[in-house]
């Protein structure tokens, strides 16, 4: 009896050590800044693909056009990418989980500069990879960072030193 409390009381103690790093952030201004940013581009984007707001196509039009570029089957691939983008925009605005949702959406970026932008180039005239690139390194320095001043995060979680 005693060795399985033990183990419980380890586990919660993990799971609470792991949630405590996981929301450790400080109280930088330079993540609010970023959070802001790429969370409105970022939520814009997922509701083009999960509502058809925006001028977006909605999951069946983008479901069909990433069925057409070989991401299969579409309607799903539609769904994660748009959910990633508008549930991680929502997160990084909010401030909550920045560190997870940042990691899904910097994944989110790397597909999507590989699958369709790459092989046109940098430049966005030519439907290039430097605005992903951009979303890419936002995302992977709030991996890093956290969500910083103003985040749930913050509110919720450790200061770091």
């Amino acid at each position: 009896m005693s060795t399985s409390s033990n183990t419980l009381v380890f586990n919660a103690s993990s799971a609470s050590t792991f949630l405590q790093r996981l929301l450790a952030t400080d109280n930088s201004v330079a993540p609010l800044v970023l959070r802001i940013a790429a969370g409105v581009i970022f939520a814009a984007h997922g509701a083009q693909k999960l509502f058809g707001l925006f001028g977006g196509y909605g999951l069946e039009g983008t479901g069909q056009w990433m069925e057409s570029i070989g991401l299969a089957p579409g309607y799903l691939m539609a769904l994660l990418a748009g959910s990633a983008e508008f549930f991680g925009g929502l997160a990084l605005l909010l401030g909550l989980l920045v560190r997870p949702s940042a990691l899904v959406l910097a994944v989110t970026m790397a597909v999507a500069i590989a699958t369709v932008h790459l092989e046109k180039g940098l430049f966005m005239a030519n439907d290039g990879y430097e605005f992903g690139l951009a979303l890419l390194a936002i995302s992977v320095a709030l991996v890093l960072s956290g969500g910083g001043r103003l985040s749930l995060d913050r509110a919720m979680g450790p200061q770091a030193e």
